[in-house]
């Protein structure tokens, strides 16, 4: 699934802009404050009907309008399709494909996948697990939708199992009724951590390859935590059951998959604690490329890449690697840079060139 173009409507700073992406690799330049990251925010917002940006989604809506429009072409093997989300804040989203309307687009099934480098994204690598637990989920969900079901079962029978804890602190529950929660939650916790696992192992090797070609030296290194060494759900519901009364006294379920991690290193050391913040940005970056290409692997199109002021902190040798590595690839890539210098992709004949000013879009010939 390719992007072909994108139309804003009072979003951010764009009063009433459209944009065409190139098949690739595509630029987009401007001095700061510009709005280059208001146009990735953009082609995310039409791609899930969200931000990636902020939860206070108000923002996206240009200072003195009413509300906000994004409409996306995009091309598959069956056609070109049509994607808009109309937003009016304190209102629901009004969304639609081909015309017709959806509750959801990450539901849809001809919309591009996306995935966004941010700065503030580091959390992936040095931040709380909660995170990294998250964003897993929602790489196994892409990975294989008809698993995307597997968390929410978790979830809800964790807040039963919660509220039945809570009924019991209270004197108005009886344990015997949590041998049944624990049986239903030990055998969707083990679904999720099947799915967890095969997924980290399956990022393993390409994370190890991307990483070292992005000059992370040290043998990267990416790893699935779990919290429990259960492998069948008989042997999770005992694992509950010895932790029990932990649990009454907190008032909570404090063992299973929500507590799970996903670890990173290079040189053995772990990169949340011992990595310098250029060690976890280029980390960052082969957790992204590596979850691109299983995807791609798995799916029809790899998801398009969004990366945002991925150049500032990359020397020379490194930012030319990652031009390469994206451009060696099949998908789309749409980099963000103060300086087309910055990103090194005159050597390739089908990147495209996008001039910012002061919310206003300018299409250039490809470079």
């Amino acid at each position: 699934m390719q992007i072909l173009g994108l139309s804003l409507r009072d979003f951010r700073g764009y009063h009433d802009a459209r944009v065409d992406l190139g098949s690739g690799l595509t630029v987009v330049t401007g001095p700061n404050g510009a709005g280059k990251t208001n146009l990735l925010e953009g082609i995310y917002f039409a791609c899930t009907g969200r931000s990636c940006r902020t939860s206070n989604e108000r923002e996206v809506v240009s200072f003195g309008a009413g509300a906000t429009r994004t409409v996306l072409t995009c091309e598959g093997d069956d056609g070109i399709h049509e994607l808009s989300v109309g937003f009016v804040p304190g209102q629901p989203k009004m969304m639609r494909a081909d015309g017709a309307p959806v509750e959801r687009m990450l539901d849809v099934a001809n919309r591009p996948l996306v995935s966004v480098f941010l700065p503030d994204r580091l959390g992936l690598i040095k931040g709380a697990p909660a995170v990294r637990r998250a964003h897993l989920d929602q790489f196994v969900s892409a990975l294989w939708p008809a698993r995307s079901d597997t968390r929410r079962l978790y979830s809800q029978a964790l807040a039963q199992r919660n509220a039945l804890i809570a009924r019991i602190r209270s004197g108005r529950g009886s344990h015997g009724s949590l041998d049944t929660w624990d049986a239903h939650l030990a055998r969707h916790g083990i679904a999720l951590m099947n799915d967890r696992r095969s997924a980290v192992e399956s990022l393993a090797g390409p994370f190890e390859r991307l990483g070292t070609a992005l000059g992370l030296d040290g043998d990267p290194q990416v790893f699935y935590r779990p919290r429990s060494r259960a492998t069948e759900p008989a042997e999770l519901a005992t694992e509950l059951a010895e932790r029990l009364q932990p649990d009454l006294e907190r008032g909570f379920t404090g063992h299973g998959p929500h507590r799970d991690d996903v670890a990173t290193e290079h040189g053995g050391h772990d990169l949340r604690a011992y990595g310098s913040q250029g060690q976890q940005r280029l980390a960052l970056l082969a957790l992204l490329l590596a979850e691109r290409e299983v995807i791609a692997a798995h799916r029809s199109a790899p998801p398009v890449m969004l990366l945002d002021d991925v150049m500032s902190e990359l020397d020379r040798d490194r930012r030319r690697s990652l031009v390469e590595l994206l451009c060696s690839t099949a998908g789309q890539s749409v980099i963000t840079a103060t300086d087309l210098e910055h990103v090194p992709a005159s050597t390739h004949a089908d990147a495209a060139h996008i001039a910012v000013s002061a919310g206003r879009l300018l299409a250039m010939a490809a470079e």
